[in-house]
């Protein structure tokens, strides 16, 4: 029988049938979390347990107050550049300082509904800034996975690849082969147990290698950070004052930022695998709770984790109850296994961070968005290399700008600002651009049809382009924008100036205008000034005003027939009224 949970829509309906679902996709899961747990920890400058408290306590968060239904949160990858620099320059406190802060910033995000405002982030950049992220992951293990000793990690990627190769001399031949019994373990184990959790067997099998067949030849978890406690620590309030908030904002903001683009990245994979749909203001919510709540425990930051949630659907998960199963079983397993744990050694670590590198990398998006040799291209590979060369804050901010500069370069390209005349020759007389040429131009009315955005980046261009006609003092000017989307308050402020001046001595008309340009005109009181009989909707319509305000005096004898009319104007000095034409667009 169905019973409606307490918390919210997401535990609707939940019964028996579904629990026994979210058990056994909720343990996998949690089977699977604590390997990359500890291993993103120790990838982050910490020690390994603070991983494990992370998946525990985030984890579970996360899916009681998320706005997904199947997310699982936790540590995850794309944190452990940005966890390294603030380690290396602040501190381990000052970490879980930046990570209450970041908590804090993505609640009031989920509060002021800016949910919606992440997916307006190019892609082009996030596919940047994740491969960077890969890359220097992968980088970072590979003196793990060599048996490097005496590498000293650095904050900037350049210097940690000379250490590598300064310290190349001190190989272990015991850690290459521990990391390439793991390495292919893993990938057999996926490949032919798919329901398997292939980073668990790889640990198993090359540490049970490594304890009894070369002991103590290589170093492990318990040799380098000491024994993993088997319980959750005592709640405690990292010490903070208002400088170290100061110094802290930058990278809690980055990491608030990057915390709300992969959950929200990560619950839009899963809406597209259960045909569900995420509360994204809600999720940003969750992830703030669970990452102001988790640094009491000593955990680091943590956000949605794409493969987990992934995997987490594939194993038949039906509500939020199976993210809080998985966070149960990994505490479970950290009070029974935790001593067990002190024995994996550093080198069956380093191929789990590797392939998770070569997964969040999407090399083959990387290959065809560059393959496309567009601006997108240039905005992939900026982001890319400053998040290797640089730093991930610089890599987004600059991604971002040269992303916003290369789309008003494009909005600017696509705006079009010319003379048009009806085409006489085809039904309809539609009015087009290439129409107009040496004696074929009315002299009296000059039409302009005008096409893409009127914002910032193209009105000065528009403005002088029309004030060149009005030189020539046409009797009326009529602008075609049924084709301008929107306009800006300094596409207005031209507009008006071209409004201002050309009224001095004709009769500006506008054709076409559409509602948000529309709504901009009445705001601003434009729309007064031009006068709302100066409006039309359809261009023919205007036409004809149009041809009731010319001195019909000076069409006799043009030979420029520019409109149907002109043939009968040209010969007599008064207008004869006839059925009117209709004049379309392009």
């Amino acid at each position: 029988m169905h019973r409606k949970f307490l918390f919210d829509e997401r535990f609707q309906y939940y019964s028996w049938s579904t629990l026994q679902k979210d058990l056994i996709s909720g343990t996998i899961v949690g089977i699977i979390a604590i390997p990359l747990g500890m291993a993103f920890a120790i990838a982050s400058g910490v020690k390994p347990e603070y991983g494990i408290y992370t998946t525990i306590v985030a984890g579970i968060l996360i899916s009681l107050f998320g706005g997904s239904k199947f997310q699982i949160g936790g540590p995850t990858g794309a944190f452990i550049p940005i966890l390294f620099g603030i380690v290396m320059s602040y501190g381990y406190e000052n970490l879980l300082v930046a990570g209450i802060m970041a908590g804090v910033i993505l609640v009031l995000m989920g509060v002021f509904k800016l949910g919606s405002l992440i997916k307006y982030i190019p892609r082009p950049v996030t596919i940047g800034f994740t491969a960077g992220i890969a890359v220097t992951i992968f980088t970072g293990q590979i003196a793990s996975f060599l048996g490097l000793t005496g590498v000293e990690k650095k904050e900037l990627f350049i210097e940690n690849v000379e250490e590598l190769f300064q310290q190349m001399h001190t190989v272990n031949i015991f850690s290459i082969v521990t990391a390439i019994i793991c390495l292919i373990t893993m990938l057999l184990t996926s490949k032919l147990f798919p329901k398997v959790p292939g980073p668990l067997m790889g640990l198993l099998l090359s540490t049970i290698v490594a304890a009894f067949l070369y002991p103590g030849q290589v170093a492990t978890i318990g040799t380098a950070y000491g024994e993993i406690p088997n319980s959750l620590p005592s709640i405690s309030l990292p010490q903070v004052d208002f400088r170290t908030i100061q110094q802290l904002i930058g990278p809690a903001l980055v990491i608030a930022l990057l915390g709300g683009i992969e959950s929200l990245l990560s619950a839009v994979v899963a809406d597209g695998m259960t045909n569900t749909r995420h509360n994204s203001n809600k999720e940003l919510l969750g992830q703030g709770i669970a990452n102001i709540v988790t640094p009491l425990f000593g955990g680091i930051p943590a956000t949605g984790a794409i493969a987990r949630t992934a995997t987490n659907i594939k194993n038949g998960a039906a509500s939020p109850i199976s993210g809080i199963i998985h966070g149960i079983v990994v505490l479970l397993i950290l009070m029974i296994f935790a001593p067990y744990a002190s024995h994996i050694p550093l080198a069956s670590l380093a191929p789990v961070l590797m392939v998770v590198a070569w997964n969040m990398s999407e090399s083959h998006i990387f290959s065809h968005i560059l393959k496309t040799r567009t601006s997108d291209s240039l905005v992939l590979v900026v982001t890319f290399l400053l998040t290797v060369f640089v730093d991930l804050t610089t890599a987004v901010e600059v991604g971002l700008l040269l992303a916003v500069v290369l789309f008003t370069k494009r909005m600017v390209d696509a705006q079009v600002t010319a003379k048009a005349l009806p085409n006489l020759n085809k039904a309809g007389n539609k009015v087009e651009t290439q129409m107009v040429h040496e004696g074929h131009d009315c002299p009296q009315i000059t039409i302009y049809n005008v096409e893409g955005p009127l914002f910032f980046g193209v009105a000065q261009t528009f403005q002088q382009t029309i004030m060149n006609t009005i030189n020539h003092q046409p009797s009326v000017l009529l602008l075609r924008m049924g084709k301008v989307p929107l306009i800006d308050i300094t596409g207005e402020a031209n507009l008006t100036s071209i409004v201002k001046n050309f009224s001095k001595h004709g009769t500006l008309l506008i054709s076409g205008l559409n509602e948000q340009p529309e709504d901009m005109l009445k705001k601003t009181g434009l729309y007064d000034l031009i006068g709302e009989e100066h409006f039309f909707k359809h261009t023919g319509d205007a036409i004809q005003y149009a041809l009731t305000q010319i001195d019909t005096s000076k069409c006799l004898g043009c030979k420029h027939f520019a409109f149907s009319e002109c043939i009968n104007l040209s010969s007599t000095k008064e207008l004869v009224v006839k059925p009117k034409k209709v004049y379309t667009s392009i």
